[in-house]
């Protein structure tokens, strides 16, 4: 059978006398990469495809046990030195962001749930080391008994645990919520308060220069919003209004939140960095909407077009390698221009994967220990990603070379490379008198125009 084969790649001794290794599940992942069912039937691709999500179920099992495994170690060994209760496992979570190459709050939830699993909710965990249900719902039941305590969580696994696999997410999730609410009835005060305490608004990009904003409400204030906006829709067409009635809805929104008379005056500061050839011929090369993402550049000079107001300010890369140009600065912090232009070059947190809006300007070697306020000691951070740095053992080093790079090390000794995005544009060859003195260029940006490439901002 051709689901021998998946079963073979992870096959150990059991009870094996020593644990895989990364190096052994290196070799299976080269046996995986192979795999594509075309030599098998049809039943033999779809047991294939069962024991593919099986397997899923009992990795994501097994990174549950190792991350817990890492949380109690780096505690004791954090305890041992005497760093306070308050600070042991600062960073820990970035660190497993990164070796699963997702978000900080990935990392995050994923530490969170490791431990509520192995800790507290074994038989969900069993259950998943067998494949007998998905990473996603067993983060659901962990979600919705979040507020238990653990021995509430625990009855909630040993009363869900011989339906669990029969059920789907939702039923799941409704199953460990309704068991908790029996179990604490002020489970159900405690998330509501909770969930009050994390009402937020936030923006997303939407495509063709749209936005999705999104504000997270009490019920009773989301309906109220969207039935006055629904009223003021409604009272604009009976008089006459040609738009839409979801066009009137979203002006109003806008009007309202921001005081203007009409939507279309709103007059806030956007950052878009574009070539010159791109504002000033039918180049086709995209623009970056600092905030927002790639755009497209017929809509970028609209948007520079339709601007009550627009205001250029020159950017200069290296030929060839796309890196902006700045000069130093000996303030202690980023502010005026200097932040900008940090801003405007890495666009997002420049952790790996992680795409959060970028808060802090941060000196990658720190200003306590020498490092200069300039753009190549610079890098723009989130919150989290700033603090998760601040922890016993992390380093950054900027490392030299044509494109903005920093080496982050972890306290266990892996690298990460970071690297500024790359500036619209900045691939374009450049032209023959683009050439000269690029060090004199980081000395006195002013005087450098014949060398570099111009950007626009």
């Amino acid at each position: 059978m051709v689901e021998g084969k998946i079963e073979h790649v992870f096959d150990m001794p059991h009870p094996s006398p020593t644990a895989p290794t990364a190096a052994d599940l290196d070799r299976a992942l080269e046996h995986l990469a192979t795999l594509d069912g075309a030599g098998g039937g049809e039943a033999d691709q779809i047991a294939l495809i069962a024991s593919l999500e099986r397997l899923k179920g009992a990795i994501a099992a097994a990174q549950a046990r190792v991350t817990d495994a890492l949380a109690r170690a780096r505690t004791r060994h954090e305890a041992e030195r005497g760093i306070p209760a308050a600070k042991r496992g600062q960073g820990l979570a970035a660190e497993i962001a990164l070796a699963r190459r997702s978000s900080p709050h990935r990392g995050s939830r994923d530490l969170g749930m490791a431990r509520a699993l192995v800790r507290e909710m074994p038989r969900t965990l069993d259950l998943l080391a067998r494949g007998q249900i998905s990473e996603w719902r067993a983060t659901v039941v962990v979600r919705e008994t979040a507020v238990l305590t653990p021995e509430h969580r625990g009855q909630v696994d040993t009363e869900i645990a011989d339906r669990l696999a029969s059920l789907g997410d939702r039923e799941a999730a409704a199953k460990a919520r309704a068991i908790g609410y029996r179990l604490d009835p002020g489970s159900a005060i405690r998330r509501n308060r909770g969930a009050r305490a994390d009402r937020h608004v936030s923006l997303r990009p939407a495509p063709d220069t749209m936005s999705y904003l999104t504000a997270f409400l009490p019920v009773e204030q989301g309906v109220a919003c969207l039935a006055a906006l629904r009223q003021a829709a409604d009272t604009a067409r009976v008089q006459g209004q040609p738009r839409s009635r979801g066009q009137v809805m979203a002006d109003t929104l806008v009007e309202r939140l921001t005081g203007q008379t009409h939507a279309a005056d709103v007059d806030v500061e956007v950052h878009v960095v574009m070539t010159d050839s791109t504002l000033l011929t039918d180049d086709p090369t995209p623009a970056h909407v600092v905030g927002h993402g790639p755009l497209h550049a017929a809509l970028a000079r609209q948007v520079v077009r339709d601007a009550p107001r627009a205001y250029l300010r020159r950017l200069f890369t290296r030929p060839g390698a796309g890196d902006l140009v700045a000069t130093d600065s000996r303030r202690r912090t980023f502010t005026g221009e200097l932040r900008e232009l940090l801003v405007v070059r890495d666009q997002v947190c420049r952790t790996p994967w992680c795409d959060a809006p970028v808060r802090h300007a941060d000196h990658v070697t720190p200003a306590a220990d020498g490092g200069p306020t300039s753009l190549a000691n610079g890098q723009g951070l989130c919150e989290s990603c700033n603090y998760a740095k601040q922890a016993p053992g992390w380093q950054s080093h900027h490392l030299p070379g044509d494109r903005h790079q920093v080496l982050v090390t972890t306290p266990t000794g892996h690298t990460h490379v970071s690297t500024a995005p790359d500036p619209p544009g900045w691939w374009l060859p450049p032209h023959e008198s683009d050439v000269g003195d690029i060090e004199h260029c980081y000395r006195s940006p002013r005087d450098c125009l014949p060398h570099v490439n111009p950007m626009l901002a």
